[in-house]
Parts: structure tokens; C-alpha cells; sequence
């Protein structure tokens, strides 16, 4: 068996109908997982898990809609998951969410908590859902998407950046709690990707010209460019990997 191969695995991505979630989902599929696919929209879903069905066969992926702010609907992806495809082996939480860009004094209240809650809050939540079927089994990998925010302050995401700051921490610390029965936790941190969600920044000459011009690579990314990284996570490659943040960057952080 290859080193890379998710024969067997049942893998969950949230956000996955688009962007780098997607072609997570795609690259965990022609690696053998069995994958669900879920984000807020169901017909988005559908229409990849298809797609995905199309290329691999019938029965490599199927869709469950969930929105990452519900915690019913986090704990029902689980339980649909066990119900259609059997217990998780392999959870990437991608799905999050920005609703403001600017500096933190103009913050409201009620943008501050959704980005806490979506992209920490939320991955705990889920996390705690698929977690006890791993340790039971004493088997299983779970990547958060975080990004290189969580490593440098931003003048116009700096919230954004604070909750991936924090989900690195939730990486380690389940980490801690998880390593004693073999189940991994680890955080990918992508640059920026060009991809709906960072739109508003790679659309923008002006700042894609700033920071191309201070990437070593010379460019932004690709999605497919991240998917490898959490198939490296996910399979026996990285048996000995867990609390770590991967950096992909083309060398910003550098």
C-alpha cells in the first residue's frame, strides 16, 4: 500500500463544495477515501459529491449539507456520516467565515463572535463529535485549515487572524489530549489562495501586486496546491505528525 493511500478511510471536509475544500475532497477521493462533502448549500454538495462520483466511481462521495454555526447540524453530519458510510477515520475542518475587513476598532460585537465561533467554536464542536469514534477505534487524523494569519497581525483581518491563531492552539492542545490513543490533530496554514473566499484580496491589483512581489514564488496559490497536505495528514505518511501547523505559502512567512 502507498504511503499516500486512503483506501478504506471515511473522510469528512467541511466547506468542501468549493475552493480549497473541494479539492481536498477531490485529491482525498483518488487517494481511495470515501468522502462527504458539506457545506450550507445542499445542491452545491450534491453537485460535487457527483462530480467526484463521476471521476472515482460510484460511492466515493456523498453530500450532507451543514451549516458550521449550527451545532445540531455538525452533530448530525457525524451521525449521517457513521449512519451512510460508517465511522470517520479522517476530519478536515475547512469551513469558515470573514464578514469584516478593516481595522479592529470598527469591529462590531456581532462580527467579532462569528468569526470566533465559526472558525474555532465550531471546529471544537465537531471535533468533539467525531473525536470518541477515533479513540475508540484507536485510529484517526484530524486537520484543521488554518492560515498564515494566525502567525502575523493584519490591519484590515485582524479578528480573522486571531481566530486562526487560536485554532493552531486548538490543534496542539487536542493534540496533547488525543496522542495517547493514536489520533492525530494538525493544522494546515495556507498563504493566500486564490480562491471565492480571498477574493477580495487577490481581485485587488494593487495588493496582489504587494504581495506577489514579496513572495519568493512570485505568485499566489492554488487550491489543489493545499489538497496534498491534508493527504499527507490524513494518511500513513504522517503517522508520526500531530500537533504541527504546515505553512503553505510560496515563502511569504519567510
Amino acid at each position: 500500500m502507498s504511503l499516500f493511500s486512503l483506501a478504506g478511510q471515511v473522510a469528512i471536509v467541511t466547506g468542501s463544495s468549493r475552493g480549497i475544500g473541494r479539492a481536498i475532497a477531490e485529491r482525498m477521493a483518488e487517494h481511495g477515501a470515501k468522502v462527504v462533502i458539506s457545506s450550507r448549500k445542499a445542491e452545491a454538495c450534491e453537485e460535487v459529491a457527483a462530480a467526484i462520483c463521476r471521476t472515482h466511481g460510484d460511492g466515493a462521495a456523498i453530500a450532507i449539507p451543514a451549516n458550521i454555526s449550527s451545532k445540531d447540524e455538525l452533530r448530525h453530519l457525524v451521525e449521517e456520516t457513521g449512519r451512510r458510510l460508517g465511522p470517520v477515520d479522517a476530519l478536515v475542518c475547512n469551513a469558515a467565515s470573514n464578514p469584516y475587513y478593516g481595522p479592529m476598532a470598527g469591529i462590531e460585537d456581532a462580527q467579532f463572535r462569528k468569526i470566533l465561533e465559526n472558525n474555532v467554536i465550531a471546529n471544537h464542536w465537531l471535533i468533539g463529535f467525531a473525536a470518541p469514534g477515533m479513540v475508540e477505534r484507536r485510529r484517526g487524523s484530524i486537520t484543521i485549515v488554518s492560515s498564515i494569519g494566525g502567525l502575523r497581525g493584519s490591519p484590515i483581518l485582524g479578528a480573522y487572524c486571531i481566530s486562526k491563531a487560536a485554532d493552531m492552539q486548538l490543534a496542539r492542545n487536542l493534540a496533547v489530549e488525543y496522542g495517547p490513543h493514536n489520533v492525530r490533530v494538525n493544522c494546515i496554514a495556507p498563504g493566500l489562495i486564490k480562491t471565492d473566499f480571498a477574493r477580495a484580496l487577490w481581485e485587488d491589483p494593487e495588493l496582489l501586486t504587494k504581495r506577489t512581489a514579496t513572495t519568493p514564488l512570485r505568485r499566489i496559490g492554488e487550491p489543489d496546491e493545499i489538497a496534498g497536505a491534508a493527504v499527507f495528514l490524513a494518511s500513513q505518511a504522517g503517522a508520526f505528525m500531530t500537533g504541527q501547523n504546515l505553512v503553505i505559502d510560496g515563502g511569504v512567512t519567510i
